[in-house]
Parts: C-alpha cells; sequence; structure tokens
C-alpha cells in the first residue's frame, strides 16, 4: 500500500506529505485549490511524463516521492523469485500485484528495504527529470512497470487503458481465477510456437543454410572417422616420450635393477652382490642369533624393506623392452597430428572436439530440410495444435462462465451508483481466424461493452461513457473483482468518480469506496462531503494567497489532515458551504452514519 506520498515544488504545492490511511482516504478541498497536483505527485513516480510547466514559480525543481508498505509475502517473492523465470505480473511471472512489484525492482537491481519501495522522481524547470529507485537511478519506464503493479489510477485519462482488449481480458482472469487453466495452455501454446519456429527456419532456408548443413555434415564425418577418444593425445604424448628417451631408458633401467638384484640382468657375477642378495645375508645372519628380542625385530624389518624392494625390482623389469620401435613412433607421430588437426579445428581438448560434434549432430536435423523430416515435422505439429486447442476450449470454458458473472454483478451495482438503466456485457467470443485462432493468450477475444442508459446503443468500453460514469463503472468493477478474489494488493485512486451524483446516491457511493477499502487501499479525489464521510482519514487541499514578502510566489496550497472537529467543520463546509450550527449537527449526524459496521467483502453492502 501506499505509505506516504511526499511532495516538493509541484505546481502550487510548496511542501507537502501525505499519510494515507491503510483503508480510504479522501482527499477534499475548493474546486480549484489543487487537488489534482496529488495525482499529478503519482502520475510523476509512476514514470509519467514530466512537464516542466508543473514546476513551482520561483523553483528549480519539483520532486515527488512514493514510499509503498509491502507484504511479508511479497518480500518472500523476492528469494522465490529468483529460481522463477520471469518476475513480473504479466502472465509468464507467476507473479502479480505487490509480489510482482518486488520482483521487477529486483531485476532492476533494488530489493526492498525493511518491508518498503521507495520510488521517486525530479523535473527540472529545464524540463529533464531523473527517475530513482531505492536509491538508484533508474529509467522511467522502471518506475511505470513497477508502479503500475502498486497502483491503479481511475481518473478520466488514466482508465481508458482499460479500452485496450489486453488489459479487459487481464481483468476477466483475474475474476476468473483461471491461473491454472490458463498456464496449461500457455504450456501447450509456447510447445506449438517453438515448433512453428522449427518449421519456419526449415522452410526458409537458403543457401547459406545449405552451405552450413554441408560443412557440419563434412565436419561430422570427418571426427567420426578419426575417432578420437578424450585425453588421447595426452596417453600417446607420452607413449611417443618414452620411444624417444628408449636408450637412457634402458640403461637407467638396467643400472638400477643391476644394484638391487643380479638375476634380472645380464651382470657379470663380479660386479658384486646386489642389494637384495646382502640384505638376504644380512637377516641370515641376524636369524643365527639365538638372542631374541632386537635381533629378531630388526630381521623382520629387513624382510619387510626387501619385500619392498621385490615389489620396485618387478615393476622396473616390466618397463624393460617397452619402449616401441621405430615404426611405433611414425604411427603415434601420426596420430598425434590427426588429433591436433581436430583440436586446432573444433577444440582446445578432444572432449571440446565430440562435444561439438554432438551438438552438430542436432543442429544438422534443424538445417536438413528434407521432405521427409519437414512432413515428420508437421506431423508432430499437429499433435501439438490439438493440444493446444483442447487448453484453449478449456480456458475458453472458464472464461464464458465468469463474464457472465461478472457482467451481472456489475450491472446490479451500477443500480445503486446513480446509473439506474446502465449494464454491462462481458462478451467472449472466439478468435475470428479460420485458418489460425489460436492466440498467445488462447482463441477469445474479450470485449466490455458499455450500456450507460437504458436504450443507450452497446458500445465498447471506454467510447460509450464520461469521465465520472467510467470511474463509477470501474468502481463497480473492481467491487465485484474484491469480492470474488478478494484483496488485490493494491492502490485504488479514484478521481471524478462522484461526477454527477448526490443524495441517496453518493452515500451508496462512498459506501461501496469503503467497501472496496475492506480488501484494498483506496484513495478518492471528491467534492461530496456523504463519499468523504465513510473515509478513514481526510487530508484537506487549501489554497492559500501569496504572503506580502513573496508576492512572486503567487498562490500556495497547504494539505492537512483532519480529525475531530476539524473534520467536522471540513464536512459541514461540504454539505452547505458554510459552517452554521445547523451543517455541523448535520456533518456530525453524516460521519456517524457513515461509521456503521460493513459488511465483510462479498456479503454485499447494506442498502445496496
Amino acid at each position: 500500500m501506499l505509505e506516504e506520498l511526499d511532495i516538493r515544488n509541484l505546481g502550487p504545492i510548496r511542501e507537502a506529505t501525505i499519510a494515507p490511511a491503510a483503508g480510504m482516504t479522501a482527499i477534499t478541498g475548493e474546486t480549484g485549490a489543487g487537488k489534482s497536483m496529488l495525482l499529478s505527485a503519482i502520475r510523476l513516480v509512476s514514470g509519467g511524463a514530466a512537464e516542466s510547466s508543473r514546476v513551482s514559480a520561483g523553483a528549480d525543481e519539483a520532486w515527488a516521492q512514493a514510499i509503498f508498505a509491502l507484504s511479508d509475502d511479497a518480500v518472500a517473492s523476492e528469494h522465490s523469485g529468483d529460481t522463477n523465470d520471469a518476475g513480473s505480473g504479466d502472465a509468464d511471472s507467476g507473479f502479480t500485484g505487490a509480489a510482482a512489484a518486488v520482483a521487477k525492482a529486483h531485476d532492476a537491481g533494488v530489493d526492498p528495504e525493511d518491508g518498503e519501495l521507495f520510488l521517486s522522481r525530479t523535473v527540472r524547470a529545464s524540463g529533464r527529470s531523473r527517475a530513482v529507485l531505492g536509491g538508484k537511478s533508474v529509467p522511467r519506464s522502471v518506475l511505470g512497470a513497477i508502479a503500475g503493479e502498486l497502483v491503479t489510477i481511475h481518473g478520466q485519462t488514466d482508465q481508458l487503458k482499460i479500452a485496450a482488449s489486453s488489459r479487459q481480458r487481464e481483468f476477466l482472469d483475474r475474476v476468473a481465477g483461471d491461473e491454472a487453466e490458463l498456464a496449461a495452455y500457455r504450456k501447450a501454446w509456447d510447445a506449438l510456437a517453438a515448433m512453428d519456429e522449427r518449421l519456419e527456419r526449415l522452410r526458409s532456408q537458403e543457401s547459406s543454410a545449405r552451405q552450413q548443413a554441408d560443412y557440419l555434415r563434412e565436419s561430422i564425418d570427418r571426427i567420426n572417422r578419426i575417432d578420437p577418444q578424450p585425453g588421447e593425445d595426452e596417453e600417446l604424448k607420452a607413449r611417443r616420450e618414452r620411444i624417444e628417451n628408449a636408450a637412457d631408458i634402458a640403461q637407467g633401467v638396467g643400472s638400477a635393477l643391476g644394484a638391487l638384484d643380479a638375476s634380472q640382468v645380464d651382470v657379470d657375477a663380479a660386479d658384486g652382490a646386489s642389494a637384495v642378495e646382502l640384505i638376504n645375508h644380512a637377516v641370515t645372519s641376524l636369524r643365527a642369533i639365538r638372542v631374541g628380542g632386537t635381533f629378531a625385530e630388526q630381521a623382520d624389518r629387513l624382510e619387510s624393506i626387501n619385500a619392498d624392494l621385490g615389489d620396485v625390482v618387478f615393476a622396473l623389469s616390466q618397463e624393460l623392452g617397452d619402449e616401441g620401435s621405430v615404426e611405433d613412433l611414425d604411427q603415434i607421430n601420426g596420430r598425434i597430428h590427426e588429433l591436433g588437426d581436430l583440436t586446432r579445428r573444433w577444440g582446445p581438448t578432444l572432449a571440446d572436439v565430440l562435444a561439438w560434434r554432438d551438438k552438430a549432430a542436432f543442429d544438422l536435423e534443424d538445417l536438413d530440410a528434407s521432405p521427409e523430416k519437414v512432413a515428420e515435422l508437421e506431423s508432430e505439429r499437429q499433435t501439438l495444435y490439438a493440444a493446444a486447442l483442447a487448453a484453449a476450449d478449456v480456458l475458453s470454458a472458464a472464461r464464458v462462465a465468469a463474464a457472465a458473472d461478472l457482467g451481472a454483478r456489475v450491472t446490479e451495482e451500477l443500480g445503486s451508483l446513480a446509473m439506474l438503466g446502465a449494464s454491462l456485457e462481458v462478451r467472449v467470443t472466439p478468435r475470428d481466424k479460420a485458418d489460425d485462432p489460436l492466440g498467445p493468450y488462447g482463441r477469445d477475444d474479450i470485449a466490455f461493452l458499455f450500456t450507460p442508459f437504458e436504450g443507450s446503443p452497446q458500445l465498447p468500453m471506454g467510447k460509450s461513457a464520461s469521465g465520472g460514469e467510467l470511474s463509477r463503472l470501474m468502481l463497480a468493477l473492481e467491487l465485484v473483482a474484491a469480492d470474488t478474489r478478494g484483496g488485490a494488493d493494491q492502490t485504488f485512486i479514484f478521481d471524478e468518480v462522484d461526477a454527477g451524483v448526490g443524495g441517496k446516491a453518493a452515500v451508496e457511493l462512498g459506501k461501496r469506496l469503503a467497501r472496496l477499502a475492506r480488501s484494498a487501499q483506496v484513495i478518492v479525489v471528491t467534492h461530496l462531503a456523504q463519499v468523504a464521510s465513510w473515509a478513514d482519514a481526510q487530508f484537506v487541499v487549501t489554497k492559500e494567497p501569496p504572503d506580502a514578502d513573496d508576492d512572486d510566489l503567487g498562490v500556495v496550497t497547504t494539505i492537512a489532515e483532519v480529525n475531530g472537529e476539524t473534520r467536522v467543520h471540513e464536512i459541514a463546509r461540504m454539505l452547505s458551504g458554510s459552517e452554521s450550527e445547523a451543517s455541523l449537527d448535520h456533518a456530525r449526524e453524516l460521519l456517524s452514519d457513515s461509521r456503521l459496521t460493513l459488511p465483510l467483502a462479498g456479503a454485499g453492502a447494506e442498502g445496496d
């Protein structure tokens, strides 16, 4: 929710801080006092266009900052989102609302601090602006993406976004709760799209692709013909080194064996006894001593040493005559040359060569546009298409059921919002493409068709209503969504929602805004006391003349929260324009009546 909004030098507002209530907050004040600047501040931190004309007279720059408090679940998504391949609120992310905002902030390199996200924007009088997220400069589009998950503004210009069919589809899916059906369809659609891309790649091959296929085929054949084994080149180089140093090896091993055990080599007996013979003689001498103890122990140790020497003698004797011939050296050098040619081309190691060959074989399948291969893939595509079509039918059924319920319930709400005879039809129709009706989000075209009064033609939403009517329609939509799916984990801002409303309808409007505030944060800019009285907090925007010393600064707007008797006086002013005892009593009565216990979301409001 929006925890705090700070403003400096924006239009007539020199400095202001607003801390909206968790439930419903009303922004009131006389016409022309500057209430619209609050919406301007929200739009700025939401990545909206920066207009230097909005900078206060005499100031170098305007600044706005919004602090959003996030739920524990949303902050926790920062860690779980690390393994999720999309961290946004679209159909691929798995997250919506605050969780999606956290994921997008994380992608931008900023994580919540103490469960809060800071979005700020500076607009210089020169026209340049700077967007900041959590103290880090970011593109303003990043602020827009994050704020779009946290704030929804229903004003005359902002709510025209709902006229887009994609937004209407997203809203219907939210109400339908068809996440599982949509995920199943997207999985089938992605498989189908991947196959279509592969087929298109095959069909559109040109000579360069065929040359690439020839190159891969020849390269694979060459590698297979040589048939390298991992590490084979290193083994061959070691063998080559032995052959090249055969004389030194033979001389050194022979000399060592002669010294250790003369019986292993052709050594003249005159050369003296070997180490093994001398140790055996020592053992015999010690065993001849009839006194036990240390002599027997030393004899045992010498026998152990002699056993180790025997192992060494055996190992060295195996090395004699194993160096290979000159013919072997020629063969080894030839093999090393062949393997070296492979590693130079596709190495640096033989393991890399084999990995390249395996990948090339897979790539060759896609490059080999033989009729048989294309026919095989087209058959696979038919199977994938049938699966996607079946998943789309399941998704459509969920949408059709939800659309009928949504339209009926919104129409019922509109009757209590001074819009008797108004109605909404949510139409779900198969996409008009006989050749291929499927798209990334199913096979449906979604249209919200609004009838503003009885007898009026049914027109697409956004083209058939005034600003106030459209705001109330959006309120009805959000109410039904909240009743159906629970809290939206968002801040809703309503402007002009009370245009053309008065009397009992104004009371019902305020009651419904308060009802929506049971499951989401609601901020409403209003001039109706019957609406403001339902708010948990009320801020008054006041226009004050400039001080005599600061006449160049023009009119200054102040913003202050009103409580207790101060709020009673503001409600009285809104009711009658005066603060007489009668109007004050009326204000107290209105505030008292507006504190009636509200029903839980989904239960319907008293007096509906």
